[in-house]
């Protein structure tokens, strides 16, 4: 990360003074803790001050439950978009160092060892990523049963509450971190609530492990830990290369299982729950070499094979594009980019441009449009520019930025032109819009139970169709007034209304993108069901025309032909207690080619690493092999446009 927050000012060297920060990560009640005291006592760590239960995030309204809807701690690598969450929180851990002798660091000190063993984290492995590309994780193994015996101690107690007045929750004060589908937890038995918590971050925490190098993480098994401390403590400084010292471990005791014994029936009771993840963590300190991914050496970007944009496609996709003459623009604001899909002599390439978190994109005529997190890009397909480029005589199109609008963080979800505006999904504050040069944005109309303009995300609005060149139809996955409200019924809350009556069209949905009119029918991604199907506007209903294997969201059409975009979806309260998260275990990141006359899936582009989420898909027809202009490069400061009047007094 590159950005620098206003807060930095006040630590010059926030951005770069850590080298490989060390977070341990374990469930609740797993021993984290005690392993992060004893590393704690070596020369070379730095812990941050501060309550436990991360009040540094907490403080900031990006990264805190309060400030998104009382989610979750969940946070994801897209996350770390834009200049505070990544700055910011640089300069709040920074502002707090200390080491084992209480010391701070100069201010001028860089490559400092952070250690961090906020029990949210093992929710945020990805985020940490982001923030800190050199961070290594340590996960403590702790055999469930005495992990949740402690957990209900520590609910019962009151010792770890962390959200003591949760909007919405009428159990026990909330303790330890937030997990995703809390909410799905109230008037549940504590011993479920405890199971569930525990299992929900396991999930979480070996899927992003499992995701991550072999040699940026280890194990450690909480017994042998409390066996032999020395033993163990020199090995994970062996291994995260901290400084090792004959005082640490000393204040690490074998422990006594007397609390397991105590709350053993109550445990017993959900026990068996935890089955599959423990087998799975039980493998990983078993035989962690064996189960952990093989360490790579350094990737080359460029090759096809180890690049972490790499993909992989059907082999008849080329003849696809070749046969429609066309090629797609895929939008992953998951990694910031905008991605053109073209056949590329015998096979297909993925040409990637950086943008902020880029959503909606809409095409009309030589005019691209693209939605980011502040911003709506407007580009010019250039076609004198086409003898310039490299290699000649390969590109039809060369789109080029003529302007950029800036809206402040909207959530800019879809985006489309209609008659002669450019009409925006504004997620934000519930309604859509279109831009003067006066505003950030022009409100054009809003759901009828939305009874203000809020930056409040109340109904998530996220989708628009364009029927004879006037906006007809927006998707929405609830009907809440409240911030953040639609959340609480995503799973089945969703509906299609008509935007000239303000009347609901299709009610009931799992938790609807892209609609589309197409062929005289109206289209819809049921994205909580992964599907794709045709709106019956007369009864309500929709005809599933195809199940795909992942989230869907992004279409577009040509002939026959849907290109539908599929995410993986992680565990998250955003995304979590869905029929497809139920339906499948894993999900795959990519575009799907459905025949809609067939339901017949029929080609597929997937990618493999680190693209993970798809938002937008849009075709373009006549189009085969487009380029979009790279800031800064000489398609843009060295190439000139004018009138034809300018033209012919110069010839």
């Amino acid at each position: 990360m590159s950005e620098q927050a206003p807060d930095e000012e006040l630590r010059p060297a926030a951005a770069n003074r850590f080298a490989k920060p060390l977070f341990v990560v374990a469930p609740p009640s797993s021993g984290s803790r005690v392993l992060a005291e004893g590393l704690a006592g070596s020369p070379s760590a730095w812990t941050a001050e501060g309550p436990e239960g991360g009040a540094v995030f907490d403080a900031m309204p990006a990264l805190s439950p309060a400030g998104r809807g009382w989610d979750s701690n969940r946070l994801n690598a897209t996350d770390t978009l834009g200049p505070e969450p990544g700055g910011r929180l640089r300069s709040l851990i920074s502002a707090g160092l200390r080491n084992a002798a209480g010391e701070h660091p100069a201010d001028e000190a860089t490559d400092l060892r952070l250690l961090d063993a906020t029990p949210a984290n093992a929710l945020r492995i990805p985020f940490l990523l982001g923030v800190f590309p050199q961070a290594m994780f340590v996960y403590v193994y702790r055999d469930p049963r005495e992990s949740l015996a402690g957990m209900l101690e520590g609910w019962q107690s009151g010792r770890h509450v962390s959200y003591p007045e949760l909007p919405g929750w009428d159990g026990p004060p909330w303790s330890y971190p937030l997990t995703p589908e809390w909410r799905a937890l109230s008037g549940k038995s504590l011993p479920e609530i405890c199971v569930s918590q525990w299992t929900m971050t396991m999930r979480i925490l070996l899927g992003d492990l499992e995701k991550i190098p072999a040699d940026r993480w280890c194990v450690v098994d909480f017994a042998a830990l409390r066996a032999d401390p020395k033993t163990e403590l020199r090995r994970l400084c062996d291994f995260t290369r901290l400084e090792w010292s004959e005082t640490m471990g000393a204040t690490i005791g074998r422990g006594a299982p007397e609390t397991w014994r105590r709350r053993e029936a109550e445990v017993e009771q959900v026990i068996a729950e935890t089955s599959e993840l423990a087998t799975r963590a039980r493998e990983l300190v078993a035989e962690p070499a064996a189960a952990k991914p093989k360490a790579k050496g350094p990737i080359d970007p460029n090759s096809p094979t180890e690049s972490p944009l790499r993909s992989v496609n059907s082999a008849n996709l080329v003849d696809i594009l070749d046969q429609l003459q066309s090629s797609l623009l895929v939008s992953t604001y998951q990694t910031g980019k905008l991605v053109a899909i073209r056949k590329d002599g015998a096979g297909v390439n993925t040409h990637f441009r950086q943008f902020e978190s880029p959503m909606g994109i809409d095409v009309r005529g030589g005019r691209m449009a693209v939605g980011t997190r502040s911003q709506v890009w407007e580009y010019h397909n250039v076609p004198s520019l086409l003898d310039k480029l490299q290699p000649p005589g390969k590109h039809d199109a060369c789109f080029v930025p003529r302007r950029t609008h800036y809206t402040g963080d909207i959530r800019i979800h879809e985006i489309a032109y209609a008659a002669d505006d450019l009409w925006i999904v504004n997620t934000r504050f519930s309604c859509l819009c279109t831009l003067d040069a006066d505003h950030s944005f022009v409100p054009r109309w809003r759901p009828p139970f939305i009874t203000k303009y809020a930056a409040e995300d109340r109904c998530h609005l996220n989708g628009l169709a364009v029927v004879d060149d006037q906006v007809k139809y927006v998707s929405m996955l609830g009907t809440s007034d409240e911030a953040g409200g639609w959340r609480e019924n995503k799973a089945r809350g969703g509906q299609i209304m008509d935007v000239p009556s303000s009347e609901p069209v299709i009610t009931g949905l799992s938790m609807p993108h892209s609609p589309r009119w197409y062929r005289d029918k109206l289209w819809v991604l049921e994205s909580g069901e992964g599907s794709i199907g045709v709106c019956d506007l007369d009864t309500g209903k929709v005809e599933t025309v195809a199940q795909l294997p992942g989230f869907t969201r992004g279409l577009s059409f040509l002939g026959p032909l849907a290109f539908i975009g599929l995410s993986e979806v992680r565990e998250s309260s955003t995304f979590g207690g869905l029929p497809l998260t139920g339906r499948l275990e894993e999900r795959q990141c990519g575009v799907w080619v459905v025949n809609i006359e067939t339901g017949q899936t029929i080609a597929f582009l997937r990618f493999e690493d680190l693209v993970q989420e798809i938002f937008a898909v849009h075709a373009l027809p006549g189009v085969r092999f487009p380029e979009i202009a790279e800031h800064g490069s000489d398609a843009i400061n060295l190439t000139f446009v004018l009138p034809d009047e300018a033209l012919a007094e110069s010839a």
